[in-house]
C-alpha cells in the first residue's frame, strides 16, 4: 500500500556531509509525519529526526547543530541534511513514514530499506 525508499547513503571522511532523501508513494490519503532512525551494528534502532505535517521537527541530542531535516509535502519526500559527520554516525539509517491510506482509518507506520552511512575516522 506505501512504498518507502530512501536513497542518498555512502562513505564520506570525518567532517564531510551527506544528504539523505526518503520518498513515500501508494495510496497515501495523508502523512501525519515522517522520520529518520538509525541502527548501528549491536545497537537498538534509534531516532535521528522526524518532522510532522505541521513541520515541527524533532532531533535526537547527538545530531542537534549537524543535522537538519526537511519535507516536500508536494512530493511526500523527506530529507536529511548531515553536515559535520562522526564516525559514531555510521549506521543504517531508515526512513519511517506514518500515513493514512486509502481504506483504511489510522495511521500506520511504514518503512524504508535503509540506506548505509559510513563515516571514517
Amino acid at each position: 500500500q506505501v512504498q518507502v525508499v530512501e536513497s542518498g547513503g555512502g562513505l564520506v571522511q570525518a567532517g564531510g556531509s551527506l544528504r539523505l532523501s526518503c520518498a513515500a508513494s501508494g495510496s497515501i490519503l495523508s502523512i501525519v509525519s515522517m522520520g529518520w532512525y538509525r541502527q548501528a551494528p549491536g545497537l537498538q534502532r534509534e531516532l535521528v529526526a522526524v518532522i510532522t505535517s505541521g513541520i515541527r521537527t524533532n532531533y535526537a541530542d547527538s545530531v542537534k547543530g549537524r543535522f537538519t531535516i526537511s519535507r516536500d509535502n508536494a512530493k511526500n519526500t523527506v530529507y536529511l541534511q548531515m553536515n559535520s559527520l562522526k564516525p559514531e554516525d555510521t549506521a543504517v539509517y531508515y526512513c519511517k513514514t506514518t500515513a493514512v491510506v486509502v481504506g483504511q482509518v489510522y495511521a500506520y507506520d511504514y518503512w524504508g530499506q535503509g540506506t548505509q552511512v559510513t563515516v571514517s575516522s
